[in-house]
């Protein structure tokens, strides 16, 4: 079965955040956030631990509601309440699997999006096949190793053909080889025409990944430059001293 062209269906981009704040009990935990996401390379987002990045992805994705600020999603499909659900889609760093099978864990979704038994069983198989899963359809998703696991999660995600994915350190917990299969679904993904918005600790994946790059700091965004850019001529004081190995939080 052929995966239908992202670019032949309503867009739901672009996704604007306007002046975004989130705080608890009045501490601001990110604030001052405007920035956009269109269609295009990899979007990774870096920072300290603490810096907000995890939050970031959360706010645009819609699990929590900003305190501060609006998160808009302007596309001509977005004027369709259910294309957030299935237009945008994200993976954590520790996959949400279902207690069920690899290929039912995949068909999961397209179930709720409607599509008949037969459709979503060779959709599912497609992703999974693209994965490396095929082979272990029928296996309980909870005996994966961690790297297959994410592997599925990813999968999982791709089979619904979104036109943004959000991804939080999918990697952070995998050895390297383990990683790099992950780079590799990632990059196939966005090649499909997905938007990534990806966080990482890794710098070496984000050179590889990024077309651009988020630095957060304290909450707030010191700059977003091109990836090269952002390696070789950091923008701000806090950028350079990340780089350096000498900012820590």
């Amino acid at each position: 079965m052929q995966m239908t062209p992202i670019d032949t269906r309503p867009s739901l981009l672009p996704l604007s955040l306007q002046d975004v704040g989130y705080s608890i009990n009045g501490q601001m935990l990110i604030g001052g956030i405007t920035l956009d996401f269109t269609t295009g390379a990899p979007t990774l987002v870096l920072g300290p631990n603490g810096a907000g990045k995890s939050l970031l992805l959360r706010l645009c994705h819609g699990l929590i509601a900003p305190t501060q600020g609006k998160v808009i999603w302007q596309g001509m499909a977005a004027k369709t309440p259910q294309s957030l659900r299935f237009e945008q889609a994200m993976v954590f760093q520790k996959p949400v699997l279902l207690r069920r099978s690899v290929l039912a864990n995949v068909e999961f979704p397209l179930k709720l999006r409607g599509l008949n038994t037969a459709t979503r069983q060779a959709k599912a198989m497609v992703v999974l096949d693209r994965v490396g899963l095929a082979a272990l359809a029928e296996r309980p998703a909870r005996v994966l190793s961690g790297g297959e696991q994410q592997r599925l999660a990813l999968a999982r995600a791709w089979a619904l053909e979104p036109q943004i994915l959000f991804l939080d350190e999918p990697s952070a917990a995998l050895d390297p080889g383990a990683t790099r299969q992950v780079e590799r679904i990632i990059e196939s993904i966005a090649a499909s025409g997905t938007k990534i918005v990806m966080t990482t600790h890794d710098l070496g994946q984000a050179r590889r990944l990024a077309g651009d790059v988020i630095f957060l700091h304290r909450g707030r965004i010191t700059e977003r430059t091109p990836v090269d850019v952002f390696f070789n001529q950091p923008q701000s004081d806090a950028a350079r001293a990340f780089l350096q190995g000498d900012l820590t939080w």
